[in-house]
């Protein structure tokens, strides 16, 4: 039964949660595909922009033609008005919805967040993410749920607005990859993973190169204290006092 905190997700062994691990990034293209063709028509990813994905899901010629495929309002142009264009790599993800008013009309009441730091913005991101996609089911007996939500355990309170997102077969993987509800769960996921946290890789490479410096520095000085300054932290220093005339 979901408290008001809802159920504490399990941990699950997500590959790049190691401290040499990087993310997978045939995971991150299968990610991407499962949010423009899932999740994209009602969350939103602001924050991201198309040239953030190049050589991470995409080559650089093949975002170039996925961002044509948006329309971008920009403006105003010489006469003072707001016209659409096909995006570029400098533009961001639009937004499904011109406004927050207009993104609760179409939802019921509802509004989507956006997607761009949920993983970041939800305790225990990654594992409650994917908990919540998987973990839609009936209602215990007893549990009254009005029209327009769902019963989900690891939603704070048991009851959702959002219906079950995703279903076995809901998208087609480029690479052939089987598209089964958890497949598609941890892809997204772990797409969701790099938009919240893009310097994850970098970061640990910059720790491993910092870490063999100082392991280099230690055995250095290491080296100097032994051999290089043993004579002097060994020598004993006698005082011989004159002897009487």
């Amino acid at each position: 039964m979901a408290s008001d905190a809802g159920l504490h997700p399990p941990s699950y062994p997500w590959d790049f949660k190691g401290y040499l691990s990087t993310f997978h990034h045939a995971s991150l293209r299968r990610g991407f595909q499962v949010y423009r063709e899932v999740c994209s028509s009602c969350h939103s990813l602001q924050r991201v922009a198309f040239r953030h994905l190049v050589n991470v899901t995409h080559t650089e010629k093949e975002m170039k033609a996925i961002a044509e495929d948006y329309e971008i309002e920009d403006g105003p142009n010489d006469k003072g008005e707001m016209f659409t264009r096909p995006g570029k790599l400098t533009d961001y993800f639009p937004s499904p919805y011109p406004n927050k008013e207009a993104a609760k009309a179409a939802n019921g009441g509802a509004y989507p967040p956006d997607l761009s730091l949920m993983v970041r913005g939800r305790h225990d991101g990654e594992n409650y993410i994917f908990s919540l996609l998987t973990g839609y089911m009936d209602p215990p007996a007893g549990l009254e749920v009005r029209e327009g939500l769902h019963f989900n355990p690891y939603f704070p309170g048991g009851l959702i607005s959002m219906d079950r997102p995703l279903y076995d077969g809901a998208v087609e993987y480029d690479d052939g990859t089987p598209a089964t509800t958890s497949q598609m769960a941890k892809d997204v996921v772990s797409f969701l993973c790099f938009t919240s946290k893009p310097e994850h890789d970098e970061r640990k490479r910059m720790g491993l190169r910092a870490m063999i410096i100082l392991i280099t520095a230690f055995g250095i000085a290491f080296y100097l204290k032994q051999h290089r300054w043993a004579v002097l932290k060994t020598r004993k220093i006698f005082y011989c006092p004159p002897k009487d005339l």
